[in-house]
Parts: C-alpha cells; structure tokens; sequence
C-alpha cells in the first residue's frame, strides 16, 4: 500500500487525524510498517561506534515509534468507542504483535547495555531535573520489563506477554457481545412503569435495532446495577435486568469467567519469573502507593465503617419497602435497592431523580457548566469546529484557548452510547503534547449517555453530569500538559494518581456559581430552585454507605485476583466460586450490594490498564478530597488558585514525581480526613 493517511503527520490543525480518509484497510499495513520503522530507528541507536549519550540514546528513543504511535492512538481509541467485526479481527491480530515488539524494544540487550551506561553515571551528565527523571523513568522501564533477565527467562516472558495481550482482546470483546446480548426484552409497556415517556420511546427505537419490532429493549450499561433499576416499578422486571446484569460472562454464559483466569496465573507467572510475590506487588511498585502492604492498610480501614453506614441505610430501606409496599419476598434485594433510595430521598428530601432531568439538557451542561467552570478557573474557552471531523458521526470537536488567546489545542466529545461502543467513560489521547516533537494535545471524552429518541433533548441524570465533569477532568490534565518530552506528556502519571485531577474536577458541578449557570429547565430556562440544590447536596450523603461498599467490592476483587502467588494457586479455580470467597474474606459478601463490577465484566482489570490498579479510584480520592478542601478555603481567589493547581500539577504530567508535586502546591503530604467526612465514615 502506497498510500495510507497514517504513513505521514496529519496536516489537520493541531495534527487530528484525518478521519474521513481512513478505513479499516489501514490500520494494519500501518502497524506493520510502524513496528518495522520503530526497530529499524532502535537498530540505529545501537549500531553506532558513538559512546551513548543522553542525546543519541534516551532523545531518539523518545524520537522513534511515529508512526506506531499515530496510528495506535487511532486504533485503540476506535476499538473502545466505534468497533466493527473488522476491527475486532485486526485487534485479535495485532495485540500479541504489539506486544512482542515492546519485548523485542525493551528486551534490547544493546540497547538495555546504552541506557544502563548513562543511568550509572546519571550524575555526572549535567542533566536538567526533566532530562535525568526521563533517564531515571526510561531505567525502571526497562528492569521492569524484564531486561534483566537470563535468555530463557526472556523467552518465556516474551510467550506470557503475547499469551496476555490476547487474552486481556478477548476479554474485551466478549464483553461488548456478552452486555450487547444481555439487553432485556420486554413485551408491554406496562412493564416499564416508572421510565419517563421518553425513555418509553428510547426503549422501543432499540428494540427496533435490535430486530424486536413492538417490543421494548433495556440496554445494559457496563457496571452491575444499571440506572434503570431505579425507575422501574416492576420488581420482577427489576429482578430481571439485575440478573442479565451480573450474570455478563459468567454462569452459561462463562466465557469470560475462564479467561479472567487465564489472565490472573498468566500474571501471576510473569510476576514470579520477574521476581516478585504476585502481580499485585509487581503492579503498585512504580506507583504512588508503592507497596501492597500500603493499599491494604488504606482499604482496611475502609471496609469496616463502610459496611456498618451501609447497614444503617439497609434497614431504612427495608422499612420504607415493607411499610409501602405488600411483597410475597419481604427482603431487600441487590434489585431493590436503587428503587427503595430514590423513594426514601423522595420522601426525606424531596429530591425525584427523575424531576431533576429537565435542568440538566446536555449541551447547556457542557457549556454552560463543564466549559464555564474551566473558564472560570482556568481562564481557558472552547469553541466548536463544525468544519473539522471525527471518528463517527455523532463525535464534536471543539477548539480551546488559553486566557490569552493562544490556541491549547482541540477536545473532541463522543457523549452517547451505541453498540459499537464499550461501556464506562474514559479519556484518550489521539496526539499528546511534546516541546520536543512540537504537537499540542487533542483528547477525547467517551461517554455512553442514552440515546434520546429522535428529535427530543438529552436529558441528564445526575450521575451522568459527574460524568460529565469527571471526564473532562481527565481532558484537561492532557490539554494543560506543558512537558518537553512525550514519556511525560499529560496523564502519563502512576495509575493511582491519574484520576485525582479527574476527582477534583467534579466539585464544580456543584459549585454554587456554576451548577447556577447551567442547571436550567430546558424548555422554559427557569433556574433551578435553590432549595432543591440543597436538598440535592443531602440526598447526595444519603447512599454513601452503599456507593463505598460496591466500590471496595471491585477494589478488594481485583486484589484477590492479582494477590495469586504462583499459577497453581489458580489451576482449576471457577471464577465465582473465587469471587465468592474473595469478597467473603474482605467482609463484603453482602447480596443485596453486589461489586461495582463481577469478574465476568470487570473490564477496568482484564482488558484495560487497572489490574491491581481498581484502588486508585479512592487512592486518588483521598488527594482529591483534600484538595477541594484548599480551593474552598478561601485563602486566595479562585482563578489565583486555578493558576497554582494547573501550573504545579495539571501542567507537568510525569516530568516531576506526582507526591512532590502534590504537596508543591498543598505545601504539605496529603491527610485522609476529609475523604472519610466525605463518604461519612467518621462523624
């Protein structure tokens, strides 16, 4: 293939792919060509008489891997939010390909023996603080990736990592068919009592797609309770999408419960070989907890609290259902739980979930809260670029803007759900910033928001605004990236670290100044009245015991399953009878609180980048509830402090240690307290 839009830099503004000239034809003669080209600039590092230096070994590694690079960033994001049989099928391919090229970079020998010459004498270079943690980080990688071991070990670790990436592609793809296949089917509108009209009518047009014409379709979103449970009045329709819900991947349909354990004595092997206890020491070594024993004590402390605050709302709502409503089963169940909250909140805070939506219409929150409150603190703006396009049809781009007018770079939104689409939200670069390759950022915000029928607004839950701010969070961290090397750029940070910026960017959805500037009711833009947001704010307190247990059941799940010391210790294990027992001996075995995500879906740890990772959600959590507590305590205006968190932390990515630059601008280490009080686990 000659021609390929991959083969050169995008000549798009600010490099964004040229979407609307590529095709499924090119990803792969890209790759190939890509990893060719990658280990042909690696060969010529290492085939010179020059003695290594910092310019001609760590700089052209930064330099190598273009190509790779562009269309990778393309790919994996199109895979997540757009795939196709056809994409599904180059993935399948190309993953263990991916992976034995990283071995065949970082398992170099005379590249190893380049970076190990300079990383001994790192002192004596005279390096800048960027240029030497560059060394420092490239050094790690390498060990890390197995550098240090004898030829066998290579070979095997060379197999285990093949033998992972295909998996963890299996698992993912599974999973998108197996949440495809679970929507449920109901046959009368009757059954969907409590769904607002226009859910009614979002429910009909897809079970249109999904060829059951005069039916009604509940698409499954990719955690187990779905938002739908708190809306349907029908408990044994409840007790249904419960069931499709948990039962993704697992039971018959156990595909992925085999590959899950396949997955975790694969890593547990590769952690042994590479000379640790198991994958979970292996995994948090390089990030901010740095040892397991430390994630363990944070989550410990956790369990306790959490579960007696859960109790405490447990017994509410089992009174509320059997004070209300007759039932053969008087038990709280897992199905009952969202629908029984929603009533009690109803009851005691006058807060109808349901009566919230009409203020929260989803352009108006994107720019009239998420682009304002980054207006307002940052001094940044967007502006939509309907000339430029993205990936599929529904994706916007819009420009941003420094204060002064200088050009960041773009963010594209892609906000709703479709079938090509995996579940959960997420952030992904498609160019990452770099002084030295002279690219300015352009992210992008999946999100899988309903599908309003056509012709009505997108009306917002409330979650799906937290979303909203979340993410864009994460969007943020990229566009404010100000680094000269592209190891660093952005989110490049330790994975327990990555989702504290994100964190802290939800605070503004409730921000007095803001949540008035966009919580509007979208038909007649009458503001939102005052008390409602107060008692929203204390509805929001009440369900902190659940939403904490079902976070800490993923958590501690993941840990069980990344904690195995050695492949035996998982031989003809069942991925339930496992999860069972994990969550047992956590204290968290409680039925009607099931983990946010069950083995058989938990895509954050199978085909993503979490495994032994699902704890930096609240180990970030405890950064970010601190935080809030600095840039609510008045000392200085919000712009000044604004200007202290992105230039000390949003700014600098990975280029400084992330603790450091933490307590750089916090001017001390980070306390827990203020998450505790936030998920009322001490008075």
């Amino acid at each position: 293939m000659t021609t390929n839009p991959f083969f050169e830099p995008s000549e798009l503004p600010y490099q964004l792919p040229p979407f609307a000239e590529i095709g499924e034809e090119h990803y792969l003669p890209a790759f190939e060509c890509g990893m060719v080209e990658q280990l042909a600039e690696i060969a010529a590092i290492t085939s010179g008489d020059d003695a290594p230096t910092f310019t001609n070994t760590i700089v052209a590694l930064e330099r190598s891997g273009d190509l790779l690079t562009r269309v990778a960033n393309v790919f994996f994001n199109i895979t997540s939010s757009d795939s196709s049989a056809g994409t599904d099928a180059i993935e399948a391919d190309i993953s263990p390909k991916l992976a034995t090229h990283r071995d065949a970079v970082y398992l170099d020998p005379e590249l190893f023996a380049r970076v190990e010459s300079l990383y001994q004498r790192r002192d004596e270079l005279g390096l800048e603080a960027e240029e030497r943690r560059l060394l420092e980080q490239y050094h790690i990688r390498f060990v890390r990736a197995g550098a240090r071991l004898d030829a066998a070990g290579q070979h095997r670790l060379r197999e285990l990592n093949a033998e992972i990436a295909a998996a963890a592609t299996e698992f993912g793809q599974n999973n998108l068919a197996a949440t495809n296949a679970a929507a449920l089917i109901v046959e009368t509108v009757d059954e969907l009592a409590g769904l607002s009209p226009a859910a009614v009518a979002a429910a009909a047009e897809n079970a249109g797609s999904l060829g059951h014409e005069g039916a009604w379709a509940l698409r499954l979103q990719n955690f187990s309770n779905q938002p739908v449970l708190a809306e349907l009045a029908d408990r044994d329709v409840r007790r249904r999408v419960m069931a499709a819900s948990l039962g993704r991947g697992v039971g018959e349909d156990g595909r992925n419960g085999h590959v899950a354990v396949h997955i975790a004595a694969l890593r547990a092997e590769r952690a042994a070989l590479l000379g640790y206890p198991d994958h979970a020491a292996y995994a948090v070594e390089d990030q901010t907890a740095k040892t397991a024993e430390a994630v363990e004590a944070m989550l410990g402390r956790l369990v306790a609290p959490a579960v007696a605050n859960a109790e405490r709302e447990a017994a509410e709502l089992a009174t509320a259902m059997q004070t209300t409503a007759a039932a053969a089963d008087p038990e709280l169940r897992s199905w009952d739980w969202q629908y029984w909250s929603e009533k009690v909140r109803a009851e005691r805070f006058s807060v109808d979930a349901e009566a919230l939506r009409p203020y929260f219409e989803l352009d108006r929150v994107l720019r009239d809260g998420v682009f304002f409150a980054a207006e307002q603190v940052y001094g940044i703006t967007l502006r939509e670029r309907e000339d430029l396009v993205g990936y599929h049809p529904e994706v916007r781009v819009f420009e941003v803007f420094d204060a002064d007018g200088t050009a960041l770079g773009l963010f594209l939104g892609d906000f709703f759900t479709r079938p090509s689409k995996r579940g959960g939200a997420w952030m992904n670069a498609l160019v990452s910033q770099s002084r030295l390759l002279g690219a300015k950022p352009v992210v992008v915000n999946n999100l899988n928001i309903a599908t309003p029928p056509t012709g009505e607004p997108a009306l917002l839950t409330w979650d799906n605004v937290r979303t909203l701010f979340h993410e864009f969070g994460h969007a943020l961290h990229g566009l404010f990236s100000n680094v000269h090397y592209p190891f660093f750029s952005g989110t490049e940070v330790p994975r327990d670290f990555v989702e504290f910026p994100s964190q802290v960017n939800e605070m503004w959805m409730a921000h007095p100044q803001v949540l008035a500037n966009y919580a509007k009711h979208f038909e007649t833009g009458t503001p939102m009245p005052v008390d409602l947001v107060e008692r929203m704010a204390a509805a929001e307190r009440f369900g902190e015991g659940f939403r904490t247990v079902e976070y800490l059941g993923a958590a501690l799940l993941d840990w069980a399953w990344h904690r195995a010391p050695d492949p035996e210790a998982l031989a003809d294990v069942d991925a339930e009878t496992f999860e069972e027992e994990a969550l047992r001996k956590a204290g968290l075995a409680i039925d009607a609180i099931p983990p946010r995500y069950r083995t058989g879906y938990f895509a954050h740890i199978f085909s993503g980048g979490y495994a032994a990772g699902y704890y930096s959600y609240i180990w970030s959590e405890v950064l970010d509830a601190d935080t809030v507590d600095w840039f609510n305590d008045g000392a200085a205006p919000l712009r000044e402090k604004g200007e202290t968190f992105r230039r000390e932390l949003l700014s600098r990515g990975g280029s400084v240690d992330p603790m450091e630059a933490f307590e750089s601008f916090r001017g001390r280490a980070p306390e827990i307290e203020p998450l505790l009080v936030r998920r009322g686990l001490v008075e």
